[in-house]
Order: C-alpha cells, then structure tokens, then sequence
C-alpha cells in the first residue's frame, strides 16, 4: 500500500497496562467520531486489536449516530482519512439567524463506555495532526432504531453503518444535545482537499485495507 496512507506520529508513550473496565476506569465523556472510526471494525482494530473482538468487548461500547454543526470534513490530500475544521462564517441575510453557518455539519458517531487505555490508543491513532477538544453535538434519535439513536444487539455493526449511510443525504430528527470529546484537524486548511470526504466511497474503496493493515502501517 502506498506510504501515503499513513498518517505522521510522534513517537507514542508506552501503552498502558489493559485494565478492568470500572466506573472508575471509565471517562465521563463521550467521544465523537468523524472519520475512519466510524467504522466500528476498525474502532475495535485500534482499542481491541482485533476487528471482531469478543462479543463481551463490543458490549462495553454504546454507539449513538450524531450530528456536529459549524464544522466541515474534508480529506487529507495524499490520505485516505479526513480532517474536520471549523466553517467559515457566511455573508448573512438580513434578518437571518446570527448564528447560522450555512448547511456545515459533520455526520458522526458518539462512542460512550471507552476506558482511559482506549482513549490513549485513539491520541497514538490520531496523531499529530489533530488536537483534541470537547464539542458539542445532536444525537440522531428514535427512527435510528433505539431510544435517542442507541444501537444495540448482534447487528449493531452494520446497522450503525446502515444508519450513517442513509442520513447522508438529508438528516434524521435531532435529539438531544451532548458535550462530546473529538480530534479536530491542526496541520493547515492547506493539507485539505475542497470537497467533502466521501464515507461510502472510503468504505468501498479503503476500508479493508485499513481492517488488514498492521498498524506500523497506519
């Protein structure tokens, strides 16, 4: 595969002991997820090592398709994987909404239940192109299948896909609001492409290469 799918790293600290997942173990925030960890087999690949983990590994995660506005996602040039940024204000309209940002979102997931050495895993991931920071954003909610978007069961992979794929084009019902943790892009507006990163094209295309690849790879 070509080198430049991989993304640049500092050299990562060494990796915590696995630990017992308890409520003291576990962060109190949720973590919003935008790109190549949307889909859940590479998520488990990076936290888990494996794409398919133990069912009793999955059931410690709590999926939930969300929606961040005023922010833009476009692919890193030269990368399979995006980078997301604040838009641009707009001219405004008289008697417009001041705080309007024309139609920019991010279709997401908000991940709940991932201990500390997860989210440890997840900044080596991320590397340093990105800079983490607390967000706030909308869960999609009950014609997603589960009490405010909640997925659960054997099928919650492919569903969650499912789910992401069909609000694409036109968003389901907004639910509540949650603060969430996500990685915002840093390196330059410069390193992204103009158009928008393509989810559906990334997993036809991309992903299972990213599910296969050693991680040294990444």
């Amino acid at each position: 595969m070509s080198p430049n799918t991989s993304k640049p790293q500092s050299t990562p600290p060494s990796k915590p002991p696995n630990q017992p997942r308890t409520q003291a173990n576990k962060p109190k925030t949720n973590n919003f997820l935008k790109g190549t960890l949307m889909a859940p087999q590479i998520l488990h690949r990076v936290i888990h090592g494996s794409p398919n983990p133990e069912p009793w590994q999955k059931a410690l995660l709590t999926f939930r398709p969300a929606i961040l506005h005023g922010y833009r996602r476009h692919r890193v040039r030269g990368a399979d994987y995006p980078g997301i940024v604040p838009a641009k204000p707009t001219t405004r309209e008289p008697g417009t909404d001041s705080n309007a940002n024309g139609m920019a979102a991010v279709l997401g997931t908000v991940v709940s239940g991932l201990t500390d050495g997860d989210i440890h895993r997840l900044d080596i991931f991320e590397g340093t192109e990105y800079e983490k920071g607390k967000v706030k954003v909308r869960i999609l909610r009950e014609s997603l299948g589960g009490k405010d978007g909640e997925l659960e069961g054997k099928d919650t992979d492919r569903h969650l896909m499912d789910v992401l794929d069909a609000a694409g084009a036109e968003f389901a019902d907004e639910g509540e609001e949650v603060e969430a943790v996500t990685y915002v892009y840093v390196a330059g507006e410069s390193k992204l492409e103009d158009g928008e990163w393509d989810f559906e094209a990334f997993k036809r295309d991309k992903m299972a290469w990213w599910v296969g690849a050693d991680e040294s790879e990444w």
